[in-house]
């Protein structure tokens, strides 16, 4: 059968969201869908070049189910796969082999979304650790100069002969004032290591509100944060304290990001909790997750930096130290939860998923 009269015969494939394609029983491809294509990055000419398993190193593995289905003359097979391609990222599928009679076999492949997801936690944790590391070891060895800097220029403020005193007490207070600055900022740095004091349950809704209320004396006009709260959210145990800090660096960043809008004055933050059910952080399943989203109407997050937008020192705008996202994250992962961002422009999401009892 021509590749022509495939395409007519399996027409309504086309319009299906997952991967479709056509074999032979010796794996050669007659036909796949725009899905496919997709999925595959391949076009249908450059697929119906080959045999589908010599698309994938481990390509066997497919091979093997559909030689199953046509031997056995299952209705169909279904399997978890993951296959691997030469130099891109490995695909992660839900496998479906069925026989169509005379030989020829249509196999389905929709990529699995929770592997997906598991697979860039455990990235962004491992991203996360190291950058812990660097950033302790840095600030340990900043700090110790730093503490000699400064008494060295207080002792040479003392030093100061009296009628030159007002002339040269300038420069060794740019030195004291720098050193307090970098001081601070070492601070900051080292403040992610301090394990969160679980002093009781919080309620999350009282850190929203909290947050609320400072963003609001800051930005009082122009800008409307609406409250979408499910009173349902059970209390759970955490640092009170740590949370209010991720909840208003989020809020705080994206309250900044809205100047223009506040300045038109259709500024908006949207403060929503659900209960999400069922997943699984950091590798572990719970039966309920707090599940809160921190959302603007701003412009956007720079594409440019989206990908690094958790990573220490990275900002998105003149004057910002890079580190409120960092600590938003480590406090997030010390409750044993994960944090998401999507953004384009007009709308930015943070998500925080956070275990509940």
């Amino acid at each position: 059968m021509s590749s022509t009269e495939t395409g007519s015969r399996y027409a309504g494939l086309d319009l299906l969201a997952s991967a479709v394609l056509l074999t032979d029983g010796a794996g050669q491809v007659h036909y796949a869908n725009p899905a496919a294509e997709n999925l595959l990055e391949l076009s249908l000419k450059s697929l119906q070049r080959h045999r589908l398993p010599d698309l994938f190193l481990n390509g066997m593995e497919l091979a093997a189910l559909c030689n199953q289905v046509l031997i056995h003359q299952y209705a169909d097979l279904r399997q978890d796969l993951t296959l691997q391609r030469s130099g891109r990222e490995p695909l992660h599928v839900n496998s479906i082999v069925c026989a169509l009679g005379q030989g020829e076999l249509l196999i389905e492949l929709r990529e699995n979304v929770q592997q997906l997801k598991l697979d860039r936690e455990e990235r962004i944790l491992d991203q996360s650790q190291a950058n812990k590391e660097l950033i302790r070891n840095l600030a340990h060895e900043i700090k110790n100069p730093l503490g000699g800097i400064r008494g060295a220029a207080q002792l040479l403020e003392l030093e100061l002969p009296p009628h030159h005193l007002a002339d040269l007490q300038e420069y060794t207070q740019v030195i004291i004032k720098e050193a307090d600055r970098l001081q601070t900022l070492v601070d900051r740095l080292l403040a992610p290591h301090r394990k969160p004091h679980i002093v009781g349950d919080v309620n999350i809704h009282e850190v929203c509100e909290r947050v609320r209320s400072l963003i609001l004396a800051e930005f009082p006009q122009g800008l409307t944060i609406r409250r979408d709260y499910d009173a349902s959210i059970p209390e759970f145990r955490g640092d009170m304290e740590q949370l209010i800090q991720v909840v208003l660096n989020i809020a705080h960043n994206a309250a900044q990001a809205l100047q223009s809008r506040i300045a038109q004055g259709d500024a908006e933050i949207v403060l929503r909790t659900r209960v999400a059910r069922q997943v699984t952080l950091a590798k572990v399943r719970y039966g309920l997750a707090l599940d809160l989203h921190i959302i603007d109407n701003g412009p956007g997050i720079a594409p440019e930096i989206r990908d690094r937008i958790f990573y220490p020192l990275v900002s998105g705008r003149d004057g910002g130290s890079g580190l409120g996202l960092t600590l938003a994250q480590t406090f997030v992962q010390q409750h044993l939860g994960v944090i998401e961002c999507e953004s384009r422009p007009g709308l930015t999401d943070f998500r925080i998923l956070l275990p509940l009892p």
